[in-house]
């Protein structure tokens, strides 16, 4: 399950629904004086505070409407990010002007350079476009969270069907999941997304960019083309991996469910990996697991019910590996202002995500929790971002951001990547007499592959697929076959009945409704397990690589809040080296890390058809 994390700055350019410049400025009056850098620097600390200033009621409002959603927060909401585009696309607008004058210092420039590209979805500067725009974002924000799909013929809610869709062995089942979800969630969105499109594109255009894929990809220290060459680059070094994943759990699930279900050849049903999105693979685990190695001998989420643990229970220990580390407690206000399980009286959106309100220590996590190994994993991904987020909360404004958005997704899920039978014990889960053997590591090997290896295509194809419609390659007359084109080119996976352009599978994403950007989450599974393999070396641990944990090493911790503390004030490469040492990123350390699994899936796909 992929969640979001929102930093201060962040929500406040979700809010605005967009960074860049807007549609074409006014013509300047002729023989204007030339800025000046004194007048640059006046501008930026000028927007630092007007933006700053507007932050929190705008996170409150934001905060109001994903735990409470009615048509009155949905207004209020529409209202706040109405009044954010407008002031995004002012302070952008004006920031072009300054950011190409010589002698700017690098703070000025720098700011200036996140003004222009900091946002998701610019809104031209024609009169009404933002209301148009920030409604259009609303709306489809809430219609996900209150979509329901069906199983058995009756309704169920968005949370419910996702853990319905993992435990579900049933193929007709599943089928009437994934179909009633994408039917009825995804459908009624495509006319609202066609149009928030056109606007959008606007505003990216006023601002200089081609559109705003392009604007997206502006965001990493380098040029849109080199982004996407260096995601294409970075596919290449995993593919093999994937592939070679997919070879066993398509032989495995023919094996279960036969020919007419799931060929031995060719795309894998996307209802039978149980994921709604086919992203994560790990709830079938059961069904593809190694004889023998296949047992781990636990089930976190087993151990979670037997050790009567609830969901603040669960919240209490994922802090406490922060605070083994050096960090401090998370303020009273976290407990006291979190939503952590879903209001039986009010439709919520239970996607987790992570808010920092006020931009220094109103520490949120929103989330409908359930006592099982996933949501386990997911409080201590979430709480990465809050203690990210406080890490850098005495930057500029400007500056209170990750690295790149991929760092900061990437911080929780290398602290989960520390959930290891060794954590497991310490905290006092894992009976030790229980620890599996040396000879289970294909197991724990192959049921982290399961999500970790397995939602790499799919984090790469989403924002292609968008990347696709900004630019007008992708028309709206193509918008379904286009998705489902990707998802066979990168996934090989196809739906369980066929899909036509009536349909809109793209928005039963929450990110595609949400217009969120994901590309950071295909960086994150790279850049987590960088630095994973760095924190295991400065900790000192010399055993393999993926039974490592890092829990109480306060010299880890250190090194980690260093450089999460730099936020967004340098270059990504140098927060990279801060803690890793290197300034490139590189799949080469996942690829490390399953090198066991991909030898031993060699030879068990010996003989059988690869590809699709």
């Amino acid at each position: 399950m992929i969640r979001t994390g929102i930093s201060s700055l962040a929500l406040v350019l979700a809010l605005a629904t967009t960074p860049t410049l807007a549609a074409a400025a006014p013509a300047p009056a002729a023989a204007t004086a030339a800025p000046t850098t004194a007048e640059a620097d006046a501008f930026v600390a000028r927007a630092e505070k007007e933006l700053a200033d507007f932050s929190t009621p705008a996170q409150q409002a934001a905060w109001i409407n994903a735990t409470y959603i009615t048509d009155d927060t949905d207004a209020i909401a529409a209202k706040f990010g109405a009044e954010g585009t407008e002031m995004q696309v002012r302070l952008a607008l004006e920031a072009a002007k300054y950011a190409s004058l010589p002698g700017l210092s690098f703070d000025t420039k720098r700011k200036l350079d996140l003004l222009r590209n900091g946002l998701t979805l610019p809104a031209p500067t024609t009169p009404g476009a933002a209301a148009e725009l920030s409604t259009i974002v609303t709306k489809l924000g809430s219609d996900y969270g209150k979509g329901k799909g069906t199983l058995d013929g009756k309704p169920i809610n968005g949370s419910d069907i996702e853990a319905a869709m993992g435990e579900v062995r049933d193929p007709a089942k599943s089928k009437e999941m994934w179909v009633s979800w994408h039917d009825a969630v995804g459908a009624p969105m495509r006319k609202d997304f066609a149009r928030e499109v056109v606007i959008a594109n606007q505003g990216a255009k006023g601002l200089g960019y081609a559109d705003v894929g392009a604007l997206w990809r502006s965001g990493y220290d380098m040029t849109p083309a080199q982004f996407e060459a260096t995601t294409d680059t970075l596919w290449k070094q995993v593919e093999p991996l994937y592939k070679a994943l997919h070879t066993y759990v398509r032989w495995k699930l023919n094996a279960k469910y036969g020919d007419a279900v799931q060929p031995k050849t060719g795309a894998i049903r996307a209802d039978l990996l149980g994921n709604m999105w086919a992203q994560e693979w790990g709830n079938i685990y059961d069904v593809v697991a190694p004889a023998g190695a296949g047992d781990v001998g636990y089930d976190v989420g087993e151990l979670l019910k037997a050790k009567r643990y609830d969901p603040i229970k669960m919240f209490k220990t994922g802090e406490g590996f922060y605070s083994s580390l050096g960090f401090k407690p998370l303020p009273d206000t976290f407990w006291a202002r979190s939503q952590i399980i879903k209001p039986a009286d009010r439709e919520v959106v239970c996607h987790a995500s992570a808010w920092d309100v006020d931009s220094v220590n109103d520490l949120r996590i929103k989330m409908c929790t359930k006592v099982n190994g996933d949501d386990f994993v997911t409080i201590h991904h979430e709480m990465g971002h809050n203690y990210y987020q406080r890490a850098y909360n005495a930057q500029p404004f400007l500056y209170r951001n990750g690295a790149n958005d991929g760092f900061h997704e990437a911080i929780g899920d290398f602290v989960a990547l520390s959930i290891t039978p060794d954590y497991l014990v310490k905290i006092g889960l894992l009976d030790p007499a229980k620890v599996p053997s040396p000879d289970k590591d294909i197991g724990l090997l192959l049921k982290q592959a399961m999500d970790k290896v397995a939602f790499l295509p799919f984090g790469l194809l989403v924002d292609k697929w968008r990347w696709g419609v900004f630019s007008g390659a992708t028309p709206e007359a193509r918008y379904e076959k286009s998705w489902n084109d990707l998802r066979l080119k990168y996934q090989g996976i196809v739906p369980p009945v066929p899909r036509d352009e009536t349909r809109f599978d793209p928005g039963a994403k929450y990110h595609v409704a949400a217009s969120v950007p994901y590309a950071r989450y295909f960086l994150a599974r790279l850049y987590q397990f960088q630095f994973y393999q760095a924190a295991c070396k400065q900790s000192g641990w010399t055993g393999p690589l993926h039974r490592c944990s890092f829990y109480g090493n306060k010299e880890v911790g250190a090194k980690l809040d260093a450089m999460l503390a730099m936020g967004q004030s340098k270059p990504w490469p140098e927060a990279l080296q801060a803690f890793t040492g290197s300034r490139e990123l590189s799949g080469q350390a996942m690829v490390e890390y399953f090198a066991p699994l991909k030898a031993w899936l060699d030879k068990q796909n010996q003989g059988k058809p690869s590809g699709w």
